[in-house]
């Protein structure tokens, strides 16, 4: 599927940070036949043969302000190198895909991947998807549309949620699907995606856009963004009339800019998505991949690994993987021709 775009950057310019260059490769196209399969949950594969390793690369996606990233891992490459015995590193890639070429190419052995590519590092490199993220209690998260223009969108009066910020249409509790019979007014609009990997920025709301009707490289002007906060931002500034992100991205750039939650309002929310998690290379043993992952789940049990974990990408657990709840995003990226 064919972006017809302008580039906004990210609040940070999006630098580049790691000690390593790591290049990414787009989501391929697959043909429409394949858009009604289903696809086979991955559970990956080990090698019981390989040395035990003396260091581990750990691949990270910025989600929002990448320097910001820079600094929030460190707390983790500390505690997992002190629970492990052995230096681990943690890399800012380019971007989604960048990551799982990263995992395939053994210049990292451990990604923070999203559903999608947590999918394909397995399918394509043998990658275990060995944990999932929990928020408040949750493995699964929706995607949301969110607006400057509230009276076009709003078929009731605008609230505010238990975070201040404004919600129309049933989305204040950030449970999935909610108000997707507003996506309709979409069409004509201009609207900020992030790039077609990213399953809360890009696939469910495209999937959304094309079960109302609107073909996403026909039906709106597109604006892609870096990030999730980039979007959130295009919208506040006017940028785009309609934007898409995680559900709630705009507590991202309140500090910095207050009153996003009144001028940006929330109105639909997709189907939920299975949440992001930890994937470890096929290519260690798998006593190794078993002590990766014992590893970051006693982090994560702590309070200080929670404190750091939710410093990264908003965290606050880490459970075994659901291999099949993984599919959900490869078959609604199908579903747009993604693959």
């Amino acid at each position: 599927m064919k972006l017809r775009k302008t580039t906004v950057a990210a609040a940070s310019g999006l630098a580049i940070l790691a000690a390593i260059a790591l290049s990414g490769c787009g989501v391929q196209q697959t043909a429409a036949a394949g858009a009604s399969s289903t696809p086979t949950a991955c559970t990956g594969s080990s090698d019981d043969k390989a040395a035990d390793p003396t260091q581990l690369t750990l691949a990270l996606v910025p989600s929002g302000d990448a320097k910001k990233l820079v600094e929030t891992v460190k707390p983790l490459e500390e505690a997992l190198t002190q629970r492990l015995g052995i230096p681990v590193k943690g890399v800012i890639t380019q971007d989604y895909q960048a990551a799982v070429e990263a995992i395939g190419s053994n210049q990292a052995q451990i990604g923070m991947l999203p559903s999608l590519q947590m999918s394909q590092a397995c399918d394509k490199y043998g990658a275990v998807p060995a944990l999932q993220t929990q928020r408040n209690g949750k493995s699964s998260y929706a995607a949301q549309f969110f607006t400057n223009n509230p009276d076009k969108y709003c078929s009731d009066k605008p609230v505010a949620g238990a975070n201040g910020m404004l919600y129309c249409n049933g989305t204040e509790k950030g449970t999935g699907p909610a108000g997707l019979d507003s996506i309709a007014k979409v069409k004509g609009a201009t609207v900020s995606l992030l790039q077609a990997a990213s399953p809360a920025g890009y696939i469910f709301p495209v999937a959304a856009l094309k079960k109302a009707g609107i073909d996403a490289d026909k039906d709106i002007k597109t604006v892609q963004v870096t990030a999730n906060d980039a979007s959130v931002l295009a919208v506040y500034n006017g940028d785009a009339e309609v934007g898409t992100s995680y559900w709630d991205a705009r507590s991202v750039v309140q500090k910095d800019t207050p009153d996003v939650g009144s001028k940006v309002v929330v109105f639909a929310l997709t189907d939920e998505i299975p949440n992001d998690g930890v994937s470890i290379t096929g290519k260690l043993s798998g006593k190794w991949q078993k002590k990766i992952s014992a590893a970051m789940k006693d982090y994560a049990g702590t309070p200080e690994g929670v404190k750091a974990l939710t410093a990264i990408y908003q965290i606050t657990g880490l459970v075994d993987a659901d291999p099949k709840s993984l599919t959900k995003t490869q078959a609604t990226a199908a579903t747009i021709g993604l693959g």
